[in-house]
């Protein structure tokens, strides 16, 4: 089983879409979390140890996330998928990409 954690900065549009594509895979389980004070769903320490992957939506996101969670930070893989915030909740063209660069990795 492994644990996949999206993170961006509101927790509104990309990672809920990541994590609902991703939570019906065989073998996966899914989170998403923000890094913003104004998250819908904020990131903990416990999430994040919690993940075998985490995906960031942004290189920004990463750096906040090793500033915030260095020390929970051991196992997990940390990885960038550069996408924009350019996209709509659960937009067909945000599903492909998702599933093109995160594929790989599942």
């Amino acid at each position: 089983m492994a644990n996949l954690l999206f993170l961006c900065s509101r927790n509104r549009l990309r990672s809920p879409t990541a994590e609902q594509v991703f939570a019906f895979r065989p073998g996966v389980e899914t989170a998403s979390a923000g890094l913003a004070p104004d998250a819908e769903e904020h990131c903990s320490a416990e999430l994040v140890e919690w993940a075998d992957i985490i995906f960031v939506m942004e290189r920004a996101h990463r750096a906040r996330l090793q500033r915030r969670f260095r020390a929970h930070l051991k196992r997990a893989r940390v990885i960038c998928l550069n996408i924009p915030d350019d996209y709509a909740f659960m937009q067909p063209e945000l599903v492909a990409l998702l599933e093109k660069k995160v594929g790989p990795y599942l």
